[in-house]
């Protein structure tokens, strides 16, 4: 008997603790048996390459080995026969082999799993517990695509809060198939030159898709404009005569003008009606309750919204039963006083009554009364916010440059234009007065400038706007008018003439540059009388990654109280003026009338007064 038929034969019948030689049962391919006949619940060993044999084979080769050996051995010696050791041996194995016969009589089925086989390298039946393994489970499944889209978001720096927020879309194709949007629309995207969406489109579609109320905010220039253009499209599906079933709030006209481009854009084809009111008279005949309501979508400013709204009966019906209502620029239509439109904005509010309205509100700046008034009055709020609050485009090349004094301020403005410098660019001042006075200024330096501002009409500012848009205005000397959301293509350079009196006022003025990816660079003008404010705006430098002189940071943070007073009523600046006076005078002869007619006045008395002593 050689050795490998001694292992065969001191290795059968062994059982394998599974849980304890877990690592050696799985090297040597031990595995529960899956064959419902119990008959081969030991299945035979091949670990040398040889064909597997039955165990009653090996029993009854195995016993007649050990005879031959026996009776070989007994003619040798003659004399030798079975000792007391090998007859147990020899009546073990007869046992095992009936006690086997009879669990084939008696169990002619056993339960799945039970037994032990020993496979060879050459047999290839696959380990149930090796597969479960392999397989992950759906708990495991669930973890993994919820890292991925955590590491997604964590990449585009996106911060949502809320519940049950649906997963970003990396590409539009992956939108279009997951929310079936109409191709054309996806057609018109990558016409307009976007290839993949945006941060805060990645997230704020999928959320608006499912119908969501969200607070948006996002840095300037990041394609704010088209999250919430996008979704609206694809809800509304095709046009109705129904009235209007989507209104966008804009704080300006010039914003809202943009918006409306945007919308005729993206629905070019599709055949949705979007509207913008322009005069209220025309627009209570259009919208009126007796037109034939063949319109979708209505872009406006909060004013003209209101008029139609206060006519007898109302001229527009906010009440439709599927409603969309987007503000844009939230934080700048919830400020109070003249600047804001927190009252407009409540009775547009109040005369949305239908219960499955959806309230959007985006904006680049985040206000925290905003985000208050936000958790108490809208549905199950998710807020989304890409990368710091409050924080200027990183693309934006900042630079603060002391002047000195006021007119420091112009000298400084006429040495960059000797410099020379790459149109188009926006000047800011804050007010209208002073945009008037520093245009007097920059017409003669031979420069194509003009300026924009409210008390302006329409059609002038439309025309200005034009202009600068077909490049044939250079420079164009603005207020805040122009700060919020208008997007104009590849301004290289704003300056701030006028210190801002808010950090979230200059993060809107200098958003105007390097929009969509681009580059740009801003530069602000401050003197001795700013210093109040300059921590705040080179705190926002300084997170935006540009340098700043550390004297800076560590100035005195100003009482809210007088932040608030310097928002309302900004500082006083002296007048911008190097030409005389008198050329300012729309009638120059009028002003020496008065002085002759206040003399006469005077002479008149001082002979009255002699008479009378007289």
């Amino acid at each position: 008997m050689d050795a490998f038929d001694l292992f065969r034969k001191l290795g059968s019948g062994a059982k394998f603790d599974l849980k304890r030689f877990a690592k050696d049962a799985e090297r040597f391919k031990v595995v529960k048996s899956q064959s419902k006949d119990s008959s081969n619940q030991l299945a035979g060993v091949s670990f040398f390459g040889k064909e597997n044999t039955s165990l009653e084979s090996r029993l009854s080769e195995d016993d007649g080995e050990e005879e031959k050996e026996v009776s070989d051995e007994e003619q040798a010696s003659g004399k030798r026969k079975l000792t007391k050791v090998d007859e147990p041996v020899k009546t073990a194995l007869k046992k095992k082999k009936g006690a086997k016969t009879k669990s084939e009589d008696a169990e002619p089925e056993k339960s799945e799993g039970e037994g032990i086989q020993w496979m060879s390298s050459q047999d290839k039946v696959k380990d149930p517990k090796k597969e479960s393994k392999d397989t992950p489970s759906l708990k495991r499944l669930k973890q993994l695509h919820q890292e991925k889209v955590n590491r997604i978001r964590h990449q585009n720096r996106i911060n949502v809060h809320g519940t049950d927020i649906p997963d970003p879309v990396s590409t539009f194709e992956e939108l279009q198939k997951e929310y079936d949007l109409d191709p054309r629309i996806i057609q018109n995207i990558k016409e307009a030159g976007f290839q993949t969406p945006t941060p805060i489109q990645m997230q704020a579609v999928p959320l608006m898709m499912h119908k969501r109320e969200i607070l948006a905010s996002a840095p300037t220039g990041s394609g704010k404009t088209m999250a919430f253009c996008l979704p609206l499209l694809a809800h509304l599906r095709q046009p109705l005569n129904k009235g209007f079933r989507a209104l966008i709030i804009s704080p300006t006209r010039e914003l809202a003008t943009q918006t409306h481009r945007e919308f005729l854009k993206l629905s070019e084809g599709v055949g949705f009606r979007v509207h913008m009111i322009n005069k209220g008279v025309e627009a209570v005949k259009k919208y009126g309750p007796k037109t034939a309501k063949k319109f979708d979508i209505l872009v406006t400013t909060p004013n003209r919204l209101i008029y139609l709204l206060n006519q007898d009966p109302p001229a527009i019906n906010l009440k439709l039963q599927e409603y969309w209502l987007v503000v844009d620029e939230s934080d700048k239509l919830f400020e109070e006083g003249k600047t804001g439109f927190r009252e407009q904005l409540a009775t547009i509010f109040l005369a949305c009554t239908s219960p499955k309205i959806r309230r959007v509100l985006f904006s680049a700046t985040f206000a925290t009364d905003v985000e208050q008034w936000c958790k108490l009055n809208l549905d199950n709020l998710v807020c989304v916010n890409i990368g710091p609050r409050n924080s200027a485009a990183e693309t934006v090349e900042q630079q603060l440059l002391f002047v000195g004094s006021e007119n420091g301020k112009l000298l400084a403005m006429r040495n960059l234009i000797k410099q020379g410098f790459l149109p188009p660019v926006l000047v800011f001042v804050q007010s209208i007065d002073r945009a008037r006075e520093l245009f007097h200024e920059l017409v003669y330096e031979g420069i194509n400038v003009d300026v924009i501002h409210a008390d302006r009409t329409q059609q002038q500012r439309d025309n200005v706007v034009s202009s600068f848009r077909s490049g044939k205005i250079w420079v164009l000397i603005c207020t805040a008018l122009l700060a919020r959301g208008i997007d104009f293509k590849g301004i290289n350079l704003v300056i701030n003439y006028d210190f801002p009196t808010t950090a979230v006022e200059y993060i809107h003025r200098i958003g105007r540059t390097g929009r969509a990816g681009h580059k740009g660079k801003a530069i602000t003008f401050f003197t001795e009388d700013d210093k109040p404010l300059l921590r705040s705006i080179a705190t926002v430098i300084k997170k935006a990654g540009c340098p700043v002189p550390d004297y800076m940071i560590g100035l005195k943070k100003i009482k809210s109280k007088l932040k608030r007073q310097l928002v309302a009523k900004p500082p006083r600046r002296s007048t911008i003026r190097t030409t005389p006076r008198i050329l300012f005078e729309k009638k120059p002869g009028k002003r020496i009338r008065k002085k002759r007619k206040a003399a006469a006045k005077e002479a008149k008395g001082e002979a009255s007064e002699v008479v009378s002593n007289s």
